[in-house]
C-alpha cells in the first residue's frame, strides 16, 4: 500500500472545459446581473458593450478587429466563420487532434469544398512550412484534445492572399495572440476565462470584413451565422447586439472573471499564471520514468490543456485504456481531481487544466495524488494479473 497524500487540493477541479471559476468568484458576486430585462435595453446593451471592451482591453485586440458575441460557444463561432467566410478561394485544414478534424468535416462534409488537408498523430503537429497562405486556413491554436500547440504566429505570413481562420478557444488569454496574422479568431468564455458555457467570442480583422461584404456563399447560411446585412457587415453584432438572446446571468459571470483578469495583471499575468501551472506538472514528469507528456516537442506543449499518458512497463496496450480510467477514477472517488481523463479519442491517459484560473498551489497538492493512484492501480494490475 502506497501511503495516502496528507495534502489535498483547495479545489478539485481540473476539467478542460467548462474550467475552473477564477479563485475569487462567489456566487453572490451575481447579484447585479441584469435578470429579467432585455439584453436589447439600455443597460442591457451597455453590459455586453462593456464586455466586448475588456476582451478588447485585456487581449490586446487593435481597434481594427471587430469582436462580437455569438451562440453556441467556440463551436458556433467556429462554424460561423467557415459559413459565411469559406468558397471563395481554396482551403486548407490542419487537423491533428479531435476539434481539428471535426472543422474539417465541417469543411468537406458540409459544405463540401475539396480541401489540402494536414494532419499529425496525437501528440505532433503537421509540418506547418508546407501551408500555402495564398489559400484560406482552417487551423486551431491550442489542441485541447492533444495537450499540443503551434509555437507561434511566425509560420503564418503578415502578408497573405488568404484568410486565417482561427480555433483559439483553449489559447486566447493564456498565450499572446498575433492578431495582424489572424482573420477570424473565435473562443468561448468556458475556458480560459472559467465562465459559463452557450455563448462565443468571433474576431474578426478588416481583411475578414472585405470578405464578408464581396463574397456571398453558395449554400444557404443560418440565422444564427449571419454577420451581413444587406451586403454589409452587421455592425449591430459587434457593438453587443447580438444574433439572439444571451444569458445576462452569463454576461455578467463573464464580466466578473474579466474583471479578475485585469486584476491579476491582464494577459501578461493570465500568460503568466498558466506557464506557471504547467511547468508544476512538468516538474513532476520530468522526475518519474511512468508518465510522459503526450506532446514530445517542448515547443509546442500546451500550458493550458496538459495531457499525459503512461509508460508502464508489462501493461500492454488494450489494457491501458482501463488503466488509465481507474487512475483517474481512483482521484475522483478520493475527491482530489475531478474530469481529468483523457478525451474520449485520444490516447487513454490524463488531461488536466493548467489555465489561467486554476491556483498553483491547486495543482502541487494534486501531484501527489496522481502518484498515490498509479502506485495503487499498478499493484491490483499486477495482482490480477499474477492471479491469471
Amino acid at each position: 500500500m502506497t501511503a495516502t497524500p496528507a495534502e489535498r487540493p483547495g479545489r478539485n477541479v481540473f476539467s478542460s472545459g467548462p474550467c475552473a471559476k477564477p479563485p475569487t468568484w462567489q456566487a453572490e458576486l451575481l447579484s447585479e446581473a441584469l435578470l429579467g430585462r432585455s439584453h436589447r435595453s439600455k443597460p442591457g446593451k451597455a453590459r455586453l458593450g462593456r464586455l466586448i471592451g475588456l476582451i478588447r482591453e485585456i487581449l490586446e485586440v487593435p481597434d481594427s478587429h471587430r469582436i462580437g458575441i455569438v451562440p453556441a460557444s467556440d463551436t458556433g463561432a467556429v462554424e460561423m466563420a467557415l459559413w459565411s467566410l469559406l468558397g471563395e478561394r481554396s482551403v486548407e485544414v490542419l487537423a491533428w487532434e479531435s476539434f481539428g478534424r471535426d472543422w474539417l468535416a465541417d469543411v468537406t462534409r458540409q459544405l463540401r469544398l475539396d480541401a489540402v488537408v494536414h494532419t499529425a498523430e496525437y501528440g505532433e503537429l503537421p509540418d506547418l512550412s508546407q501551408v500555402d497562405f495564398s489559400n484560406d486556413v482552417v487551423f486551431t491554436w491550442n489542441g485541447t484534445t492533444s495537450g499540443v500547440r503551434v509555437p507561434d504566429g511566425n509560420f503564418i505570413p503578415e502578408f497573405r492572399e488568404g484568410l486565417t481562420i482561427c480555433d483559439a478557444t483553449s489559447a486566447a488569454f493564456a498565450v499572446d495572440l498575433p492578431w495582424n496574422r489572424l482573420d477570424a479568431t473565435t473562443f468561448s468564455w468556458q475556458k480560459i476565462l472559467g465562465g459559463e458555457a452557450a455563448h462565443g467570442i468571433i474576431i474578426l480583422s478588416p481583411r475578414a470584413v472585405t470578405r464578408l461584404e464581396s463574397w456571398i456563399p453558395q449554400w444557404p447560411v443560418p440565422k444564427i451565422f449571419r454577420l451581413t446585412k444587406d451586403g454589409k457587415l452587421n455592425e449591430g453584432i459587434f457593438r453587443g447586439v447580438t444574433i439572439n438572446t444571451p444569458s445576462m446571468l452569463c454576461v455578467e459571470d463573464c464580466l466578473l472573471s474579466l474583471n479578475w483578469a485585469k486584476s491579476v495583471g491582464g494577459l501578461r499575468g493570465m500568460i503568466a499564471r498558466a506557464d506557471a501551472n504547467a511547468r508544476i506538472v512538468a516538474e513532476f514528469v520530468n522526475a518519474r520514468d511512468w508518465i510522459e507528456f503526450l506532446a514530445s516537442d517542448e515547443r509546442t506543449r500546451s500550458n493550458t490543456s496538459v495531457c499525459l499518458v503512461f509508460d508502464v512497463p508489462g501493461i500492454c496496450n488494450d489494457d491501458m485504456p482501463a488503466f488509465a480510467k481507474s487512475v483517474a477514477g481512483r482521484l475522483a472517488a478520493e475527491d482530489v481531481a475531478h474530469d481529468i481523463e483523457s478525451y474520449r479519442d485520444a490516447p487513454p491517459g490524463l488531461r488536466i487544466w493548467c489555465g489561467s484560473t486554476v491556483e498553483a498551489s491547486d495543482l502541487r497538492a494534486l501531484m501527489p495524488w496522481i502518484e498515490w493512484a498509479y502506485q495503487e492501480e499498478r499493484a491490483a494490475y499486477n495482482a490480477c494479473k499474477s492471479a491469471k
